[in-house]
């Protein structure tokens, strides 16, 4: 089969803006959805070592649970600046900016109209592999960042079985940028994740405080909960950690370091067979396992998202980078261009 795109109509924003849903097909009938609102992944079919098709992230089907605040982030953009900036202040260049605050005293995923909860133009893009090139331009003063940031994000249902996210950004005046992905991923497409198997290419983590904040240290995984240099359970070390509501919500400093697209994390689910494999050019992942999860939001079939029910591994600079020099910087001038990919490999086992 060749691969194709497909798009519909999703519905319409509060102001009427056109939503659409794309439908993206590989050569061996992967699927992958993604609308144009927060450029979100709804749903992923991979199969199983059957060879029977299967969501693998958590989602809604309807336009309208999205609109209603999506509080979770399930499978959107985020940005300007993913993660957390401490009390949404940074100096830059001399000057103090004030970033919107959104959760707790911190700024978390671009504020509160983060490109989440934006309208992204669209457009097929033509080829032998299944591809959306969306793109959104993001003014001066938005949620309190300095400069106009021209944004692409080129997503790709390659014919490797791999979704490929393909990220880009310029700006007339110096930002910070600090773009990922925020998909779950449940690759058994239902139950918890902590039976999921994970092997992360990481010897180093940043600490945080009580409101997930880094002290600005890295210190080694070897011996603690946080070590995944070896495949282990999820949920194994969970008795381990002191973190409320118990779980791992924490950046992990990869091998790496960013220079070039390189061995992030591998997934297994061994009742399915399920493999993700995940590469990137990025200095760090994201670990996150849905800890906030709360049973409010359902998916398609009548899903309801409880606690771990999902994973994500959101491929980006260190939190708080604003406000710590040793960190990887995150800030792009003009005459740069910010670039970026991760790729999401689907095999069985």
């Amino acid at each position: 089969m060749d691969a194709s795109v497909t798009k519909k109509l999703f519905g319409r924003d509060p102001v009427g803006n056109r939503i659409d849903l794309f439908t993206l097909t590989n050569t061996h009938g992967l699927v992958a959805k993604i609308t144009n609102y927060g450029t979100i992944i709804t749903e992923l079919h991979v199969p199983d070592r059957r060879g029977q098709l299967g969501n693998v992230v958590l989602g809604f089907d309807n336009l309208r649970q999205y609109l209603g605040g999506n509080p979770s982030y399930l499978g959107c953009t985020a940005g300007r600046v993913a993660n957390r900036t401490a009390k949404g202040r940074f100096r830059l260049d001399g000057k103090k900016h004030q970033l919107a605050v959104n959760n707790g005293p911190h700024h978390l995923h671009g504020g509160v109209t983060g490109f989440d909860k934006v309208v992204w133009a669209a457009e097929i893009v033509p080829g032998k592999e299944a591809a959306v090139a969306f793109s959104y331009l993001s003014p001066d003063g938005e949620e309190g960042y300095p400069g106009n940031l021209a944004v692409a994000v080129v997503m790709t249902l390659t014919n490797r079985d791999e979704l490929r996210i393909d990220y880009t950004a310029t700006t007339d005046r110096a930002t910070p940028v600090n773009l990922t992905n925020h998909s779950y991923f449940n690759l058994a497409g239902g139950g918890n994740v902590l039976g999921h198997e994970l092997k992360l290419a990481a010897k180093a983590y940043t600490p945080v405080d009580a409101t997930s904040i880094p002290a600005g240290k890295l210190a080694p995984v070897a011996g603690t909960a946080f070590d995944f240099t070896r495949t282990k359970p999820i949920g194994r070390d969970f008795a381990r950690l002191t973190e409320r509501p118990i779980g791992y919500d924490h950046n992990f400093v990869l091998n790496g370091g960013g220079q070039r697209l390189s061995p992030c994390a591998t997934v297994y689910e061994p009742t399915t067979g399920r493999v993700m494999e995940v590469l990137t050019t990025e200095p760090g992942v994201q670990f996150y396992t849905g800890n906030w999860l709360d049973g409010t939001q359902c998916g398609p079939g009548g899903i309801y998202y409880t606690q771990h029910s999902g994973l994500c591994l959101e491929t980006q600079h260190f939190p708080d980078s604003l406000n710590h020099p040793k960190f990887p910087s995150v800030i792009l001038r003009p005459g740069q261009t910010y670039l970026q990919t991760t790729i999401h490999k689907f095999s069985t086992r």
